[in-house]
């Protein structure tokens, strides 16, 4: 088969590689329908993470089952599945505790950009549609593998509420699915904080009331401004810089919410001030199994389409190119198709 492999920083590269096989009576292969570039793959190829040795990447996926293990009954060949970039077997105390993405038996998917994927924990981990969806629906069932699951739980770590302030920090595909998710969890008031006119646009048409494209202190005080010099009920950090978790935590009102998600570079968090802040924090990787059924009906039945946030489409074999726009903010979201 073939999939993207990184050798170095700024150096994907699209080669053959063994096929998958099961390892395991408790995995499933898949062959991929759509693929995609996440924002979080950009700190290796930016330098940020090492590297190492060369490694195939990606940890979006959906796509048909060729194959399941022994003890895999739950979905079988032929079905279209939506799985989690975190696997989980969906039966310990932490996933009968909604923590899937804590599972322990987690494994996290790596290996996704690719034509086949092994899937460890198949049995857990994937939920198949009734029907083989429609080519249309295919990007929003992808966004619903990780970013849609993970602005969604930014929400809710946020404790967003009916009728509450959110503010969202981040323009990437997790900050613009976090704004779909606030509207959803009926947010009166959605705050989206960018910089950039078409996100800007996009974040509107999912439910942004406003737009703050300032930064640092600036930024902080134009929330304050709109929020009546009080700060907002619940805030999505969405980014995992210690400027954006900043952002996020001086932009909360006393007794107010931060939800973070963006994989923090750097963040130190001074105890002192949030002790005095009376901000609630809390984050991780998203329990997007958790969140699977339920989303993916909301986009089976068309009422979010988290898949706009795919401005990019090539194939799988162009997976370089995807970084590159990605990496160079011509593009949100690159979605690839084998």
């Amino acid at each position: 088969m073939r999939g993207a492999v990184i050798h170095a920083p700024g150096d994907v590269r699209f080669e053959t590689l063994d096929d998958p096989r099961i390892l395991h009576p408790t995995d499933a292969i898949i062959r991929t329908a759509v693929t995609c570039v996440c924002g979080s793959d950009l700190w290796p190829y930016r330098g940020v993470e090492a590297i190492g040795d060369p490694h195939p990447m990606g940890h979006e996926y959906v796509g048909f089952v060729e194959e399941v293990g022994s003890e895999v009954t739950s979905v079988k060949p032929g079905q279209f599945v939506v799985g989690s970039f975190a696997t989980s077997d969906n039966t310990c105390a932490n996933c009968r505790n909604g923590w899937q993405s804590n599972c322990l038996h987690r494994e996290f998917m790596s290996t996704c950009q690719a034509d086949y994927v092994r899937i460890p924990n198949a049995q857990g981990t994937l939920v198949a549609t009734d029907e083989h969806p429609a080519d249309e629906f295919l990007p929003g069932l992808l966004a619903v593998s990780d970013v849609m699951g993970t602005g969604w739980y930014a929400a809710l770590a946020a404790e967003v509420k009916p009728g509450c302030t959110a503010v969202v920090v981040g323009d990437g595909a997790v900050g613009l699915c976090g704004v779909i998710a606030a509207r959803e969890l009926g947010a009166e008031r959605i705050i989206a904080m960018s910089r950039h006119e078409p996100r800007q646009n996009l974040a509107r048409e999912f439910g942004a009331t406003d737009i703050v494209a300032e930064r640092g202190d600036e930024g902080i005080a134009r929330v304050k401004d709109l929020t009546g010099g009080i700060g907002a009920d619940s805030v999505l950090e969405c980014v995992g810089t210690a400027e954006a978790m900043q952002q996020a935590l001086q932009s909360a009102r006393p007794g107010g919410n931060v939800g973070f998600v963006g994989v923090p570079h750097e963040v130190a968090i001074d105890g002192q001030e949030l002790f005095f802040s009376h901000v609630g924090l809390r984050g991780g990787p998203a329990p997007v199994r958790r969140y699977l059924p339920d989303l993916m009906d909301r986009v089976l039945t068309g009422r979010i389409n988290p898949g706009k946030v795919f401005d990019l489409t090539l194939p799988l074999d162009q997976v370089a190119e995807g970084y590159q726009a990605m990496d160079e903010r011509r593009a949100i979201k690159a979605l690839l198709t084998p």
